[in-house]
């Protein structure tokens, strides 16, 4: 007779049909119930059940926004779930089990004072109100908080924690840390990781790990709940408690050292990106936008060759659609000078280069020449204006010249008619 590997019994357990039940309030319909809208206000006194309907429609504005419903009463009163996915009377597998344990340890309390936060996007909730004494009233307020710092706070670490995945799986500082805060918060975990080796079947590993995660998730939730009281009545406990597990838990990372293997940093790499992605789903209202940004993160190592092929297609488009007449600009009086100085020093220059070619006609040049001598000395070297010519430039030009003075007291050169 064929028998399963020992690796594939927690698959079929997974996937068998089971036939628990877990409570039979949680299988009541949800089709009697009445719907709770935004801004919601209702009084009574009637044990009755009422359901908030998943919103199609998601708008950016709300991607961390949840639903308040707050459930005051002047005596106590207890909150049961009943909606189809936790209906724990006829569950189809382990997993459904699992989940209606789950669900049902983290009911809460009875209160006078009862507040559930639903996310607009996610799975229709529906719930029962049930008072102690049934002549007692109570009241349902449901409100809208836009933006709900604690999702917003998670979403924000799982980015932060996905870009610096790398950095951390190599920093000794964040593995004796995260070690000794994994043996505080979940000492069973620890204790197990360490005592790995002595388990000689993964299988039986596998299903401890998902044991022991369990517990301490539950373990958590409940001291959160009562932190406050239990820091008052045993706080030196719950210190003490804090500084032996976390010198014990810090020996024992000492003790094993950081990661130094090349595989063991890449899969706790791994390890922290996928626990950022869980957190950036948690953290979002709308599971949409949640698997968008999820793309995006998994596509952003080709992130910097998409923006340069959207730059140079950029650049293209710029010179297809950009005018060739070159754009006017008009000089000042001191930049015109400037650039008739230069472009005539490089002009004369220039002249003076070709004129000392071998292929220059230099027979032809002389015979035209009013000066020849002057010429040649330019060719040479020296300046194209005579001592003669730039005192009357500066005669006719300079200051106290014929053509400042008629700029200055001629009327007529101001646009002015004569007296």
């Amino acid at each position: 007779m064929w028998r399963p590997p020992p690796g594939l019994w927690w698959l079929l357990l997974w996937l068998l049909p089971a036939g628990a039940v877990c409570g039979e309030d949680a299988a009541l319909s949800a089709s009697r119930c009445k719907d709770l809208k935004e801004a919601d206000l209702i009084k009574t006194q009637r044990s009755d059940c009422y359901c908030y309907s998943q919103n199609s429609q998601i708008h950016w504005a709300y991607m961390w926004s949840t639903l308040q419903v707050s459930i005051t009463s002047p005596v106590l009163l207890s909150v049961v779930y009943i909606t189809e996915r936790h209906n724990c009377q006829y569950p189809e597998t382990i997993l459904s089990v699992i989940r209606c344990i789950i669900h049902n340890f983290w009911t809460p309390k009875e209160s006078n004072n009862i507040t559930i936060k639903i996310s607009p996007y996610k799975e229709t909730v529906c719930f029962s109100v049930k008072p102690s004494r049934k002549t007692s009233g109570y009241t349902i307020n449901v409100n809208r908080n836009i933006v709900d710092f604690k999702l917003f706070l998670v979403f924000v670490a799982g980015i932060v924690l996905y870009f610096y995945a790398k950095t951390l799986s190599q920093s000794p500082i964040f593995y004796y840390s995260s070690g000794t805060v994994l043996g505080v918060v979940m000492t069973s975990v620890f204790i197990l990781l360490l005592v790995k080796r002595y388990i000689p079947k993964y299988s039986t590993f596998l299903a401890l790990m998902v044991g022991c995660w369990f517990a301490s998730v539950y373990g958590i939730y409940v001291l959160m709940e009562e932190l406050q009281w239990l820091w008052y009545r045993n706080g030196i406990y719950i210190l003490g408690y804090t500084l032996v597990v976390g010198f014990l838990s810090f020996a024992a990372c000492y003790k094993h050292g950081p990661l130094v293997d090349g595989k063991s940093r890449t899969l706790l790499q791994w390890t922290l990106q996928l626990l950022s992605l869980v957190l950036i789903y948690a953290g979002v209202a709308a599971p949409q936008c949640a698997c968008a940004v999820t793309l995006l993160l998994l596509c952003s190592p080709s992130l910097p060759y998409v923006l340069k092929i959207l730059s140079y297609l950029k650049r293209r488009a710029k010179q297809c659609f950009t005018s060739k007449w070159p754009a006017v600009k008009h000089l000042t009086e001191e930049e015109y000078r400037e650039q008739a100085e230069v472009e005539t020093a490089r002009g004369l220059e220039e002249l003076r280069q070709a004129c000392r070619q071998p292929n220059f006609p230099t027979w032809l040049a002389v015979s035209r020449l009013q000066d020849p001598k002057k010429f040649a000395a330019f060719v040479l070297g020296s300046s194209h204006l005579s001592p003669k010519e730039v005192s009357l430039h500066d005669a006719q030009y300079g200051p106290g010249g014929a053509f400042l003075e008629e700029q200055l007291f001629n009327p007529q050169a101001d646009g002015l008619p004569a007296s």
